[in-house]
């Protein structure tokens, strides 16, 4: 089973321009309670490197590209985010990376819970020891 789940949203757009609509509980799987967005990373300098408890997430790549690793702990794949309207889900316990960000890159990540410093895992041999309970 693959550790990776792409969500679609239609472009409303037309000869003006592109219109990407996400709705809670429609085409967004949950109740939105917080956004936030990653720009001027460096190309260079890895993100991420954490799990949530309990948190879902979905990530964007509203402009540019970036790879993301999922791992489940026993799986690993990597993916290349380069599409406006196709989400990429990041559900609970799964350990993730961003990386090889280009220069223009704006990733938008919609999550179901307001931050909460206690639903992070930061540490990979803690994540995979959790794992296998």
């Amino acid at each position: 089973m693959s550790l990776v789940e792409w969500i679609q949203l239609p472009n409303l757009g037309d000869h003006r321009g592109a219109l990407v609509v996400a709705e809670a509980d429609k085409n967004i799987p949950f109740e939105i309670k917080r956004l936030y967005y990653i720009f001027g990373a460096q190309p260079d300098l890895p993100r991420g490197f954490h799990a949530h408890k309990e948190l879902q997430q979905v990530a964007f790549c509203i402009q540019g590209n970036c790879k993301m690793l999922m791992d489940n702990g026993i799986k690993k794949e990597e993916v290349l985010l380069n599409q406006s309207n196709k989400g990429l889900k990041i559900p609970p316990m799964v350990w993730h990376e961003m990386h090889d960000f280009s220069q223009d890159c704006i990733l938008l990540v919609l999550a179901n819970e307001h931050y909460d410093e206690f639903d992070y895992i930061r540490n990979y041999e803690d994540f995979k020891m959790r794992g296998t309970k």
